[in-house]
């Protein structure tokens, strides 16, 4: 899952099959892999414009929407067809090549003991036309902001991962009257209803569980979902959640017992039976000194062992002031100081080194964010309307697959920025620039 990276040699090099040569067939192994998709398509203009918007994420534009793409492999003519196309042109086979695409990631990630997590993206925007945009909170900006909040789902095991599927959160004020129009305008679906992102996030979870594609153990999200009971209660049976909580999120240490407290002497009676011990908050336990930090071995990470200092105990949920079922805490504390909470109801003879893995496990969700905004034109896109939003995350994802079978092609000894780079030089079929990619790359 986490690529090591090598300390590069020639020798290496060609254990790992890096040479002009394999270099150039890149080029050719992405006409194979887009091949097959082609039968998602209805029409000549559909698939030309798929495998060009494809190809245009991969390469080295600086901005990669619909216009630089279009100029930069068809004429300026082509530049408005496929603006339509990605707007509202339809296409029956978009929700076939979503299918086909998962089963492509199943195919190389596949893992009995998976997660599939969910996590939300934002993206500012500025103007008010674009589908989805409010003023609401944006979490890549750290406040409340202009912007398109999207839900995400991925899938991380022990030999890949990547993006599933996703929803635009539209908020509850994008189904009044007012916005009827807007609606219209950005083609939002009239079947389309108001949902919470945590309701979008239970739909995404149930549907990838039913396409029987995916193997998993765990399910992983942060604490804009798992602090919330009601997300929680609507997983489905079967599954172990890992999920971040916040700092202030109460629990037993103890099941606690309830007794009406004795009468003071003074003031009114109790007549209401109390809890004790009283609940605390999770951010109290990891400032308990009779509960002591371990250094663990989480994984093997780009740059060497990854090391963490953790707490990790049995609590009692607190829901709604009362008791409910025991969970794991596990309590992370980051170099810089930071401390991240989360709880899991895995069973409590779990070996902990299985908590250790799923926490690692929720990091690919946010490492394929970061991968496909740094290299892919994730968050590059100008259209407004709800089928260009979910056109362009569906075709990012589809390139970000196609650089781990990349990675993996290469013995998964690359990075993701090389692998790139190498993409990038076969497009150009010029064997002489490729030479000096290699070179440049891996000559230390």
């Amino acid at each position: 899952m986490m690529l090591h990276e090598p300390d590069w040699s020639p020798q290496m090099l060609a254990e790992i099959g890096v040479n002009a040569e394999t270099v150039q067939q890149l080029d050719a192994f992405l006409e194979e892999y887009l091949a097959y998709y082609r039968g998602c398509y209805q029409r000549s203009e559909q698939r030309r414009h798929v495998e060009t918007y494809i190809k245009g994420l991969l390469s080295d534009l600086d901005c990669k929407s619909i216009e630089p793409i279009a100029l930069r492999y068809h004429e300026e003519k082509a530049v408005r067809p496929m603006q339509l196309f990605m707007k509202n042109s339809p296409w029956r086979g978009q929700e076939q090549m979503r299918c086909m695409y998962q089963q492509r990631v199943s195919s190389v990630a596949n893992d009995p003991n998976g997660m599939l997590t969910v996590d939300g993206s934002d993206y500012p925007k500025k103007g008010s036309h674009s589908v989805g945009v409010a003023r609401q909170h944006c979490g890549i900006l750290g406040k409340t902001e202009n912007c398109q909040a999207g839900v995400f789902i991925g899938y991380s095991g022990s030999q890949g991962y990547g993006l599933l599927d996703c929803r635009l959160y539209l908020p509850q004020k994008w189904f009044t009257e007012e916005y009827r129009d807007t609606r219209i305008r950005c083609g939002v679906p009239d079947n389309v209803v108001f949902a919470t992102k945590n309701q979008l996030a239970t739909e995404m979870i149930n549907l990838v569980l039913a396409s029987g594609h995916f193997q998993a153990r765990w399910i992983g999200c942060d604490s804009a979902f798992s602090s919330d009971q009601k997300f929680r209660d609507s997983l489905p049976p079967g599954y172990w959640l890992f999920g971040d909580i916040h700092a202030t999120q109460l629990v037993w240490r103890t099941r606690p017992e309830w007794a009406t407290p004795e009468y003071a002497g003074w003031g009114r009676r109790p007549k209401k039976p109390v809890p004790s011990p009283a609940p605390v908050s999770v951010e109290t336990i990891a400032n308990d000194d009779s509960l002591s930090w371990q250094t663990v071995r989480l994984a093997e990470g780009a740059k060497g062992p990854i090391m963490a200092k953790v707490k990790i105990c049995r609590v009692v949920e607190y829901r709604d002031g009362q008791p409910g079922d025991e969970v794991w805490l596990y309590v992370r504390k980051y170099e810089n100081g930071r401390i991240k909470y989360s709880i899991s109801n895995a069973p409590a003879d779990i070996p902990i080194e299985e908590l250790h893995r799923a926490a690692i496990l929720r990091w690919p969700i946010e490492q394929s964010f970061e991968e496909c905004k740094s290299f892919l034109g994730m968050d590059h896109y100008e259209a407004r309307s709800w089928n260009a939003w979910h056109r362009h995350m569906l075709f990012v994802f589809i390139a970000h697959l196609f650089t781990l079978e990349v990675r993996v092609r290469f013995k998964r000894k690359l990075t993701m920025p090389q692998a790139c780079r190498l993409i990038r030089a076969a497009f150009t079929r010029d064997l002489s620039r490729i030479r000096k990619t290699i070179d440049d790359l891996f000559t230390t």
